[in-house]
């Protein structure tokens, strides 16, 4: 008999626990002859070698599945611990993701492709390491994308996200607003904001963005950086000139993934400045590696009289 702290890798311990331990009394069931006691990330066994190295194994298992889904129900750990029992030589491994589903957000939120083109988005996805997704607002184009890295960082394919604006009404010069930095971009960012609180949880969502796995700024703020290993998003292109737009294609590193956005219809620059983004897709079309994705009014998933007033305009 031996004694051995095992350690989850993981700061949401509710996730795992549940509330009042309800969760971890039932994984408990599992081990009956093992001591298990929790404190915080920690768990304290005291048991036979072979038996707590099981309960390691199935713990890594609980958590893994915790940052994929988002929730870890009691069916949940009985799928994984196996019904009969965790004395099995056979690992139950945690349930994949669905065919065309990207992220379990929460509260159950099931987060996939909507339309053709959003799974187009996803298709090319795999294939490219950078593409653009352009189409009118309402498509679902940055939340897709959004999600696409929120799954590559569960699934630590990257090891951070970058999100990036230009914050173009301010014309990159935030002075006049009050408040600090952060407040004065906040409102620039809160888009993706949104989509990020869809997707993950408030606790892990603020402990990404205080230790720089989760990135979102200006983009004046990438001149200079080399982004690797992150999956990097350029919201709001249509509003880049042509040298931001260089400057910014220009910091891919390795093992990146670029996604930009932009909406050419609603183009924000003064009117004597081209978008750079409009000459950027004329120059990408046709280079390997690169796809251009084109999203269609119609394709909205906003109100219905949404989509009405874009065609009015559009006339």
């Amino acid at each position: 008999m031996i004694e051995k702290t095992l350690h989850l890798d993981t700061k949401d311990t509710l996730s795992i626990y549940g509330a009042n331990d309800i969760r971890l009394e039932q994984i408990k069931t599992y081990f009956p002859t093992l001591k298990i006691i929790a404190r915080g990330i920690d768990l304290k066994v005291l048991g036979q070698e072979d038996e707590i190295n099981k309960l390691e194994s199935k713990l890594k298992q609980l958590v893994r599945y915790a940052e994929l889904y988002g929730a870890l129900t009691a069916n949940h750990i009985d799928a994984i611990l196996g019904k009969e029992g965790a004395a099995s030589t056979s690992e139950t491994a945690a349930p994949t993701l669905g065919a065309d589903v990207l992220v379990y957000g929460n509260n159950g939120l099931v987060i996939k492709p909507k339309n053709p083109t959003q799974h187009k988005l996803v298709d090319s996805a795999k294939k490219h390491d950078m593409l653009f997704a352009l189409g009118p607002a309402g498509t679902g184009k940055t939340y897709i994308a959004v999600a696409l890295a929120v799954k590559a960082l569960k699934a630590k394919q990257v090891k951070r996200i970058i999100l990036t604006r230009p914050a173009v009404e301010a014309g990159e010069n935030l002075g006049f607003l009050p408040g600090d930095l952060k407040e004065k971009l906040d409102p620039y960012m809160q888009p993706l904001y949104d989509a990020l609180f869809d997707m993950i949880t408030t606790e892990k969502l603020k402990e990404y963005l205080e230790n720089g796995t989760i990135q979102i700024a200006p983009l004046a703020f990438m001149r200079g950086r080399t982004l690797s290993n992150a999956f990097v998003i350029l919201d709001e292109a249509q509003n880049t000139t042509e040298s931001q737009m260089k400057m910014f294609l220009t910091r891919m590193g390795h093992s990146a993934k670029f996604i930009i956005t932009g909406d050419l219809t609603q183009i924000d620059l003064p009117k004597n400045q081209q978008s750079g983004l409009v000459k950027t897709v004329q120059m990408v079309r046709g280079i390997e590696g690169i796809d251009v994705i084109e999203f269609e009014a119609k394709e909205g998933l906003r109100h219905p009289l949404v989509t009405k007033i874009l065609k009015a305009y559009g006339e």
